[in-house]
């Protein structure tokens, strides 16, 4: 084999090993879960996401996560916040692995891995405690 021929195989094992979006990942990421397990949201103002929190086991423990970019935010006549946001998450967390969507078109096959080995510090957005109950 020449030096090129190797080159050019050498090219495209890498360019399909690449393209695969979860061949660096133990596990592919599951669907968006149903809103019924979602247990909070939180709005990070620095990112602009809107943060839904998910307990797919229903045991009240955070282990699924979606971040959608928030396009507009605003308040109701009653004070309360509205997010007009994508339809579909850019981040989402799950399995100690943040995935990133740059397609934001759902759960499809293109998530990439972001970072593995990550925890969810839900401390930044709530870090206080009342009546000795998390906030």
């Amino acid at each position: 084999m020449t030096i090129r021929q190797y080159s050019i195989s050498l090219f495209l094992s890498l360019s399909f090993l690449l393209s695969q979006p979860n061949v660096w990942s133990k596990e592919g990421l599951p669907v968006e879960p149903d809103v019924s397990t979602r247990i909070d949201e939180l709005y990070d103002h620095e990112a602009r996401l809107f943060l839904m929190l998910f307990s797919l086991n229903g045991d009240g423990k955070v282990d699924y996560i979606t971040g959608r970019m928030v396009q507009e935010y605003a308040r109701s006549n009653f004070g309360n916040p509205v997010y007009q946001t994508e339809a579909f998450p850019l981040f989402y967390w799950w399995n100690h692995i943040m995935w990133n969507d740059p397609e934001q078109d759902g759960v499809n096959g293109n998530e990439r891995v972001y970072q593995e080995n990550v925890e969810f510090d839900i401390s930044r957005y709530k870090p206080c405690a009342f009546n000795g109950q998390p906030c």
